[in-house]
């Protein structure tokens, strides 16, 4: 499998991607559009919502992402403290790395830490009954019950292949926002 190596905008953070994503969506979560909301005034290195509303996200299991610097530049936001959800950003340069859901064997990572021309075409939506703006979205991207159904689908497979591990990432610091 190749290996890909992304890095925060200013490149003193670095992570490693093994193989192809398993899938790219893009998020129209109240949570996501919130959190979105909130870490815009960090200025984060690159807009984390696209033209629709969205965040836009690369799926991957959580045994094929690798820190070769490790995690102590690494801080977590939450939008509040009981949050199961934490994004997780640079201190560096606050690049938006990922989103974790507690207790879950995936990483969605923030689509742009792909440069443009190599960046994973998304596939679906997701939460589109949350959409801040339904009148933005079209019909280039497949969204709907089955959407989401088939989406689910496929954490279940990938959890399985992972056999049911749920590896963990320590993240040393937090930020509010």
């Amino acid at each position: 499998m190749t290996s890909t190596t992304l890095t925060c905008a200013c490149g003193q953070f670095h992570l490693e991607v093994v193989g192809d994503p398993f899938i790219t969506a893009e998020c129209h979560c109240r949570s996501c559009r919130s959190a979105a909301e909130r870490l815009a005034p960090l200025p984060p290195a690159f807009p984390l919502t696209g033209a629709s509303g969205g965040v836009p996200y690369v799926l991957y299991r959580k045994d094929r992402v690798h820190f070769p610097d490790g995690t102590t530049t690494l801080a977590e936001f939450r939008l509040s403290d009981t949050a199961p959800t934490r994004r997780v950003l640079t201190t560096c340069c606050n690049t938006p790395v990922f989103t974790e859901f507690q207790g879950g064997h995936w990483l969605s990572l923030f689509a742009g830490l792909w440069p443009d021309d190599k960046r994973p075409k998304m596939q679906i939506r997701t939460q589109t009954a949350d959409a801040a703006n339904p009148a933005a979205l079209d019909d280039s991207l497949p969204a709907g019950a089955m959407t989401t159904a088939g989406f689910y689908a496929r954490l279940l497979a990938v959890w399985i292949a992972m056999g049911f591990r749920q590896p963990g990432i320590d993240v040393p610091h937090k930020i509010g926002a």
